[in-house]
């Protein structure tokens, strides 16, 4: 469980132990919070609604925040936390495929398994396209994917780093952003279900 794990501040079972039960309420809390709804996902492209982001806002910034804590008051060494390299124009290709596979199925990786594992039929089916995607890049890696994958390569990018400013002003700036982007989306999909409610009546059954 980064950062604990890797700075040996716990260990490999313990890590093992917190991870599974990390795991299961992460999985509790999408199925509570409908995440296993393709319609509730697909909401943020469509703009009647924007859980989604901003779960995942707040989530990224709680991450950040809480990451710079702790490496301020002494508890970890966030030079020694683990960050892969970044490799802009496949990051980029993935994104696209990514965002085109949200707004097709309805779903990302992880919601698709929690749906799954609920008995939806349209979470098993995109669990199977996800096997299918995993074999096929496996197996076409060497004649596909191979020298895609290191193509735009920018080293461990830091954004404040990259911008030359520090960490803490640049999650001070995310966070005006992410309070900014909820009040915007927040107007966006007041005005789009208020234009729609007949299908809304119909969404909730009634």
């Amino acid at each position: 469980m980064g950062p604990l794990f890797p700075q040996e501040l716990i260990s490999d079972p313990l890590n093992l132990f917190i991870a599974i039960f990390i795991g299961i309420g992460f999985g509790i809390g999408l199925e509570a919070g409908g995440f296993t709804n393709t319609r509730k996902l697909a909401g943020v492209f469509y703009g009647y609604d924007f859980v989604v982001l901003k779960v995942f806002f707040t989530a990224a910034l709680t991450g950040a925040i809480g990451l710079f804590l702790m490496d301020s008051y002494g508890l970890i060494d966030i030079n020694l936390t683990f960050y892969p390299k970044t490799f802009w124009i496949p990051t980029l290709i993935a994104g696209i495929v990514m965002g085109l596979g949200f707004i097709l199925g309805g779903f990302c990786p992880g919601t698709s398994i929690c749906a799954a594992s609920t008995g939806k039929i349209d979470g098993i089916a995109f669990v199977g396209g996800v096997f299918i995607g995993i074999f096929g890049y496996a197996f076409t890696y060497e004649s596909l994917f191979q020298n895609l994958r290191s193509k735009g390569g920018l080293g461990k990018a830091n954004i404040a780093e990259k911008l030359g400013m520090s960490n803490e002003l640049f999650i001070f700036i995310v966070l005006i952003i992410a309070i900014i982007a909820f009040i915007v989306v927040d107007k966006i999909q007041k005005r789009v279900n208020e234009k729609k409610p007949v299908e809304k009546i119909e969404e909730l059954g009634l």
